[in-house]
């Protein structure tokens, strides 16, 4: 852990460019199959990435700017709506003294700031975050075009036919259930976000497109993007709502809309390969997002797939 903490700023982006070579390592396979140069391949897979990031940069950014636009009249929505809620907190902050008496705690609370130029933060780590990209791009490239001469150099490690068997058997499992996931989740996600788009288009939310295109995002990180999107829904109802239904309409059918995908879409598409113990990817989501923040949000589940699946075949031979 040490090690991977150390080391965030190299093993970060390298390990995303892995997770993300998966989608399009096939497509570049194919187009070497017909005759197209390997690093061409390899080069139009990282130009298509780079064109879906910019769309999806672009699709988000005039809409979002006028919600930032909005940020003060929803917190000033949101404070009066806590002002209604004050006897409750009351009652809360009461208990809470009352413990603290009980316990021989005092009831202040000391709160330290520091003072710090968010210029001077951009400053410095405005190189860092450049270098990342530039390091997961070429990662991304040098990945697609050199993974069939991995996979030899994989089994010249040893002459016994049968673990070049079980190598090949790891290699070809592997590619095939991590591509085969992440194509599914990202089917999955499109529809999400399509059926969102279209449920807040119904109810008059503006911006739907907005919202559709966040939750197709934000559902990569299964648990922590469906909550935080829960949190975003709720501004908007607030901003747009003038009763507590109104207010809470939109999170809750996106809630719906989540339930559906998550329990029943989601498990009939990948079906019983790809089923993951609940608990144990919440543990490795938790995990990667303490350790790496966004990025190991995302490469959370892939990485315990492999896993599991190396295990799995580990175990079969055996």
């Amino acid at each position: 852990m040490a090690a991977l903490d150390v080391g965030q700023v190299i093993l970060a982006p390298v390990c995303l460019s892995i997770v993300v070579g998966a989608i399009f390592g096939p497509a570049a396979d194919r187009l070497c199959r017909i005759g197209v140069p390997p690093w061409v391949s390899a080069a139009s897979m990282v130009i298509l990435f780079i064109m879906f990031i910019l769309t999806v940069g672009a699709a988000l950014m005039v809409p979002l700017s006028d919600w930032l636009d909005r940020l003060p009249f929803i917190w000033s929505r949101l404070q009066a709506q806590l002002i209604s809620w004050q006897g409750v907190f009351s009652s809360i902050g009461s208990l809470q003294e009352e413990l603290r008496n009980a316990m021989g705690r005092s009831g202040e609370v000391k709160v330290s700031v520091e003072d710090t130029s968010a210029v001077e933060s951009v400053f410095y780590f405005a190189p860092s975050f450049v270098a990342q990209v530039i390091l997961f791009l070429a990662s991304l490239y040098f990945f697609i075009l050199t993974l069939p001469n991995l996979r030899r150099s994989a089994l010249e490690l040893t002459s016994d036919k049968t673990h070049r068997d079980s190598i090949a058997n790891v290699f070809k499992t592997v590619g095939a259930r991590l591509s085969t996931y992440l194509f599914s989740i990202t089917l999955i996600n499109i529809g999400l976000g399509a059926a969102v788009t279209l449920a807040m288009w119904a109810l008059g939310v503006p911006s739907p497109p907005l919202w559709g295109l966040l939750a197709g995002l934000l559902n990569y990180v299964i648990y922590v993007g469906p909550a935080v999107m829960v949190v975003v829904l709720s501004c908007v109802g607030l901003a747009i709502g003038n009763t507590p239904l109104a207010i809470a309409t939109p999170p809750l059918v996106y809630l719906a809309l989540n339930l559906i995908e998550a329990q029943f879409i989601t498990p009939t598409v990948l079906g019983r390969t790809m089923t993951l113990n609940p608990f144990v990817v919440f543990l490795s989501i938790a995990f990667w997002i303490w350790l790496w923040g966004p990025v190991g949000g995302f490469i959370a589940v892939p990485v315990l797939l492999v896993a599991a699946t190396i295990i799995k075949i580990m175990r079969e031979k055996a």
